[in-house]
């Protein structure tokens, strides 16, 4: 299969007069629909502008290559225009754009297919042909100069087959420079970012070999031989990749645009001998794809790869842990329907047999959310072992465990949580450090005893010591100013009640103003607990209705979670709104209070 069967005359447009990126996009899915290559254009124009919005497909040199994969699309098919007016499309290089390629890849496109579109995108990284597109006058010239180019890449990957062969004989052949790309959608910018490394070495006169992660799997592997042989390896990508088989070997790890915009750069870094070593790792086969290793002068140097990291292997406990909100919080919604015969008894939600059932399940999923969040971000930041100190960090941390009597215990929240996470992932790497002495007769038990007990006792006597004490002492803080209030302004109370309630989401400080509330109830205050009701609402509700109303700046996951919030925000389930909370608190929280 060629380029030009995905590509006919009817789906290119010359010389083509648009305002912006997204009339050109609206444009070329309209060629796609009228070609009947679409099941739901709509739906498909959606799918490519969220991919849009996760950053530029503007990848350089007056070109851009939007795509998506989706179940909208029936058929693989390509759609192109030249414009005869170059737009600003927030490229990698802030160059205005000319030249346009729409890639439509349904859900289940297989190999063949997606080989053909990474193909595309490596030859758009040639100047020359990119020109020569621009230039063409008809769609029918349009894609004689893309079928001649075609011949030509084909007889060029025939060459360097030949030369990996020989290499395997000849020693000199061998690659300097190996690489490794990945992108999200492994559609494009896995293979540009591939072609833009090769193009550089040839150019500076280095043997590289670049292997590719993308939706049609891992092509042109890196054999042991040749890793054992290079000398650095760059791992460019925006997401995990297998990397333990590099342990120590130097290693350059790169978002994958920054091999598109400097690949000349990365491989003079990548033989300046100032790549930090992959650390060895024998005690967790198989894992570290997402971890970073560097020295302390790297890291130094680098804050916002430290950000980086920070942030990746907080969103790997939030991913594990929203299904547990979603399951639970529409559990907990549905006890509360089972028993609307109760609406307004001191039992709603718990009056019948079967509405105490659906309730307990819901509550146990909430119970475990935080555990499962602190358990995955340790795992992210100190692999497999981490996980057991980490999961039991998070569970003292919901329960509140100190050295107070039980009764006084105050949950420390999603805050604990997170602490006890990182904490548990920092102290199996220090455990990994101290352990490297240890005799080889020993080195098998690491996994499975010092790890565990180690990490176990000191998560766990930090969290009992240091965490849960304090944050207890600080809810009581809170309960007692609130206490202090109540004989002022009572609109001012029930503001800063409803305030706090969407504080913490969940935390100590929404507990206290929850336990304020009831307080007041009891002593016949009405209108504090509806304020409290109203700011425990307010939140999941908000998040649901941004999710409706500017889908746009939220990813399909998000909007999916979203929604559930409806449910949580009716029935006073504050804590659907954690993970948005989490990925962006400066927006999130003061918009909610």
């Amino acid at each position: 299969m060629q380029i030009t069967d995905l590509l006919v005359p009817e789906r290119v447009a010359l010389n083509m007069q648009v305002a912006d990126k997204a009339m050109a996009i609206h444009a070329m899915v309209g060629m796609l629909d009228r070609t009947g290559c679409l099941r739901d254009a709509g739906e498909y124009e959606k799918n490519v502008l969220e991919r849009e919005a996760q950053g530029t497909t503007g990848v350089g040199g007056g070109v851009a290559i939007p795509h998506g994969k989706s179940n909208a699309v029936l058929v693989p098919a390509l759609a192109a225009v030249t414009l005869r007016e170059a737009i600003d499309y927030q490229a990698l290089d802030g160059a205005p754009v000319r030249l346009l390629f729409l890639i439509a890849a349904p859900d289940g496109a297989n190999d063949l297919h997606i080989q053909v579109l990474a193909r595309l995108a490596q030859l758009l990284m040639e100047p020359l042909f990119c020109e020569e597109l621009k230039q063409a006058a008809t769609p029918e010239e349009f894609l004689a100069v893309i079928a001649k180019r075609e011949q030509g890449e084909t007889a060029r990957e025939a060459r360097a087959e030949a030369v990996a062969e020989a290499a395997l004989t000849e020693p000199r052949l061998a690659p300097r420079v190996l690489a490794v790309t990945a992108c999200p959608t492994g559609i494009a910018h896995t293979y540009m970012a591939a072609e833009a490394l090769e193009a550089e070495a040839a150019e500076m006169h280095i043997a590289i070999k670049v292997e590719t992660n993308g939706a049609d799997g891992v092509k042109n592997h890196l054999t042991e031989q040749e890793i054992e042989n290079a000398e650095c390896i760059i791992v460019a990508a925006d997401k995990a990749v297998e990397t333990t088989r590099f342990a120590g070997k130097p290693v350059l790890r790169v978002p994958v645009s920054q091999a598109l915009k400097d690949p000349e750069m990365l491989l003079h870094r990548a033989l300046s001998g100032t790549a930090p070593l992959e650390p060895e790792d024998e005690s967790v086969p198989g894992m570290g794809g997402n971890r970073k290793a560097g020295s302390a002068k790297d890291g130094a140097a680098a804050p916002q790869e430290f950000g980086r990291k920070l942030y990746t292997d907080l969103m790997n406990g939030v991913s594990h842990m929203i299904p547990f909100i979603t399951g639970g919080g529409i559990l907990i919604a549905l006890s509360y329907f089972l028993d609307r015969g109760n609406a307004g008894a001191e039992m709603f939600g718990r009056g019948t047999s079967l509405a105490m059932l659906v309730r307990t399940i819901g509550n146990t999923s909430f119970n475990l959310m935080y555990v499962v969040l602190a358990g995955f971000i340790a795992m992210s930041v100190g692999d497999l072992p981490a996980l057991v100190a980490g999961m039991a960090g998070g569970m003292l941390a919901i329960q509140g465990t100190s050295l107070a009597p039980q009764a006084e215990w105050v949950s420390s929240g999603f805050w604990g949580a997170m602490i006890a996470g990182f904490a548990a992932g920092l102290v199996v790497k220090l455990l990994r450090t101290a352990f490297k002495r240890l005799p080889s007769a020993l080195v098998h038990i690491k996994t499975v005893l010092l790890y565990p007990v180690a990490s176990l006792a000191v998560i766990g006597f930090m969290m009992v010591f240091l965490v849960n004490a304090p944050l207890g002492r600080f809810n009581t803080w809170i309960y007692q100013l609130l206490a202090s209030m109540q004989g002022g302004s009572r609109v001012v109370l029930a503001a800063v009640l409803g305030a706090l309630m969407a504080v913490d989401f969940g935390g100590p400080i929404n507990k206290a103003a929850y336990l304020f509330g009831t307080v007041a109830l009891a002593g016949g205050q009405e209108e504090f607990m509806a304020a409290v009701m109203a700011g425990g609402m307010v939140p999941p509700l908000g998040v649901a209705l941004a999710g409706t109303l500017f889908p746009e700046r939220f990813t399909t996951k998000e909007r999916h979670t979203a929604m559930t919030n409806y449910l949580m925000g009716a029935c006073f389930i504050t804590e659907g709104v954690v993970p948005f909370v989490l990925r962006d608190p400066l927006h999130v929280i003061p918009s909610c209070m």
